[in-house]
């Protein structure tokens, strides 16, 4: 077995599904092993940050390994910024770089696609992931994957692996899986028993529910507990889309100030708060941080809780929700109260097209035809989602990048074979929609609304009065045609709901819903996210 052979099993075994790749000089050689070996299927884009956001959204839809495959140097830097989303938001992706051969990196020249030294590369990523090798040396190379692939699926972060071109093809030894992380479970019965000990004494408990969650793939996990326990489930925002089957004990999505008050009150009069995988963030909490008493909150994240003043480490997310569990047997549930699921009913008439009709558009089409998956971009397109029935969602919702929710859509696409619905603005799209133009080669038809208003308008709220967040129309419909979709140009409430049933039962290629918006459109949520953010900032 060869290294590239020894490194495509290891992926395959610790759950990879596939690879997204660009090829480029230095990975050539790791490409033809993928081709010929079909280990694991190679999905190849138009750019760098697609096939990034891509095999992220990946990771995230499995609860496990995401991939990707890049050339040194202009490759690897051009997916710097879709890698560091994933490491913000704790995505398991694995991100492989061809590397100079290791005899031509000894001849003392400068290497095309080279920056400051040949190692510059790798302490660059070494800042965005967990774990980093070069298998530089075939010898010692089983153990040195084995190692960073455990660190990214323990910590679900990003890993860095660098292969020297020349080494691809040398032996080397089957990788055989790292014993996992010490575990003390003394030290996790007593973290269980004191969290215990709090949801019992408190009038108000509640349970806070966060990235880790499905990252862990522990959802089912959580509701068990919820359910046994007796207390409600929120989500954060980085969290939507979590819990979604009918028996979750869940009432909302925590967003402070901008969110429903029955929520918000739940949360932030809580005695009890237990914040399950949460990340803090300003998206998460910036609206209400202030008013949430950290002194009566249990926090549990990173492989490490906080309960009062005692901290306990190396205490695993699932470890410690399988601990509660044992202890919650004892206890019969009280009936947890559901939300009520966010309205369709679209009016169907010729007014303008605002945000929330389609919120409404897409709950109808669930109610219709059931449930679709959803990848969102950042915007006023992810702020939306909270106006449509609870779904799985995939969303860049605390590092909040752009470009991502088109080529996540294909990932998820990819990699489940299920149809997704991409929610979108034009910036974004203008970044990384053309990735569309690939669905051909593949088969993929995902269904794609592109909220259209011919701005940065989630940047107008912040700054307003501003030309600089003007965008020009670039007729996205009509490109749809050119690369192998179809399109619809909407502009009234009639026009959309035609055309997403249209969209919906047209199968075998891409079809985009270009929403045409006034610029000062914007959805309910936003509005009252921009003007929680803003009054904060004035106090």
């Amino acid at each position: 077995m060869n290294l590239a052979e020894s490194l495509l099993h290891a992926l395959k075994n610790h759950g990879a599904k596939e690879i997204f790749g660009i090829p480029g000089d230095f990975i050539l050689p790791f490409f033809k092993v993928i081709e010929e070996s079909k280990i694991l299927p190679l999905y190849t884009l138009s750019h760098e940050p697609g096939v990034c956001f891509a095999a992220d959204a990946a990771g995230r839809e499995n609860s496990s390994l995401g991939v990707v495959a890049v050339t040194y140097g202009a490759g690897a830097f051009n997916l710097l910024n879709a890698a560091t989303g994933a490491y913000a938001e704790k995505s398991p992706l694995v991100i492989i770089s061809g590397g100079p051969g290791y005899k031509e990196s000894k001849q003392g020249v400068l290497l095309h696609h080279q920056a400051k030294t040949l190692d510059s590369q790798l302490k660059i990523f070494s800042e965005i992931t967990c774990d980093q090798t070069v298998l530089n040396n075939p010898r010692t190379a089983a153990k040195d994957i084995a190692r960073v692939l455990r660190s990214c699926k323990e910590n679900s972060r990003p890993v860095y692996i660098e292969i020297p071109r020349d080494l691809t093809f040398n032996e080397c030894d089957e990788v055989i899986n790292a014993a996992p992380s010490p575990i003390n479970p003394d030290a996790v019965t007593a973290c269980a028993n004191e969290i215990f000990a709090r949801l019992e004494k408190a009038e108000n408990p509640f349970v806070m529910a966060g990235v880790e969650i499905r990252r862990y793939n522990l959802e089912t996990k959580l509701s068990l507990l919820a359910r046994k326990l007796g207390i409600p489930v929120a989500t954060t925002f980085m969290g939507r889309g979590l819990l979604v089957e009918d028996e979750d004990p869940l009432i909302g999505t925590y967003m402070g100030l901008a969110g429903y008050p029955r929520v918000t009150d739940a949360v932030e009069q809580s005695d009890a708060l237990l914040l399950l995988g949460v990340i803090f963030s300003d998206t998460n909490f910036g609206v209400s941080q202030s008013r949430i008493n950290m002194s009566r909150t249990i926090v549990a994240a990173d492989r490490n809780v906080q309960v009062g003043y005692h901290n306990y480490s190396e205490i695993p997310l699932e470890n410690l929700i399988d601990a509660l569990l044992k202890k919650a047997d004892k206890i019969a549930a009280p009936e947890v109260k559901k939300p009520c699921n966010p309205a369709g009913g679209l009016i169907a008439d010729d007014n303008k097209i605002e945000p929330h009709d389609i919120a409404k558009a897409v709950n109808d089409l669930f109610d219709k035809h059931g449930k679709m998956k959803i990848a969102s971009d950042v915007g006023d397109c992810l702020f939306t989602t909270l106006s449509i029935q609870p779904t799985s969602l995939t969303g860049p919702a605390y590092y909040a990048g752009m470009g991502f929710g088109v080529p996540a859509g294909i990932g998820i696409q990819a990699t489940s074979g299920k149809r997704p619905l991409i929610l979108v603005g034009d910036g974004a799209f203008q970044m990384t929609g053309w990735e569309l133009g690939n669905c051909r080669r593949y088969g993929w038809d995902p269904l794609v609304i592109v909220f259209n208003n011919c701005s940065w308008e989630m940047l107008r709220t912040f700054q307003p009065g501003t030309s600089f967040n003007d965008l020009d129309d670039w007729k996205f419909a009509e490109l749809a045609n050119i690369l192998g979709g179809n399109g619809y140009r909407v502009t009234t409430r009639a026009e959309l709901k035609t055309a997403l049933d249209k969209a919906y039962s047209t199968r075998g290629k891409f079809q985009l819903v270009e929403v045409m918006m006034d610029r000062e459109a914007i959805s309910p949520t936003l509005k009252r996210f921009t003007d929680a953010i803003k009054a904060a900032k004035m106090n």
